[in-house]
């Protein structure tokens, strides 16, 4: 692939941050999708701290009702996210709001095979860590999220 499709194809495997797959096609080819899936961590793990909280900041919050990708809407509606009761709705915004006013970023968590009660249970625990750890967190679950993204695609 060209870089142009190289990007179009893998840019969106991290929320609305393509220049991860475009820093990726120049250290090509890749003998596997795990290794072309190392190589975008690595290049994620080796940016610096304003590029990753760019990319932590560029994931809607979960259980929002405001626009978000196609690829966020379809892995929220899987696991229940779009559904949530009145109530529900109103501790899911008043924690991501916490959150947010906390660190700075949405709370971000691989949805996959989880549901809102666990997620909710998440949300309440993360929201009281540190800085550093939940930024540590919450890059961690973006990985997952780009794994299971380029999962999907490629199979």
């Amino acid at each position: 692939m060209n870089k142009d499709i190289f990007v179009e194809t893998l840019g969106w495997i991290f929320e609305h941050s393509p220049w991860v797959a475009q820093r990726a096609w120049e250290r090509r080819p890749f003998q596997s999708r795990n290794h072309l899936f190392q190589t975008m961590l690595t290049i994620v793990q080796n940016a610096n701290e304003s590029l990753q909280l760019t990319l932590l900041r560029a994931h809607p919050d979960l259980g929002t009702r405001l626009k978000m990708s196609d690829v966020s809407q379809k892995e929220q509606t899987r696991v229940g996210l779009d559904k949530l009761s009145k109530d529900e709705y109103e501790e899911f915004a008043a924690l991501n709001q916490r959150y947010v006013t906390k660190f700075g970023f949405p709370f971000i968590m691989a949805v996959k095979g989880q549901n809102k009660d666990t997620i909710l249970s998440a949300m309440k625990e993360r929201v009281d860590y540190s800085f550093e750890a939940e930024c540590v967190t919450a890059l961690n679950e973006v990985y997952k999220i780009a794994g299971f993204r380029l999962n999907d695609m490629i199979e």
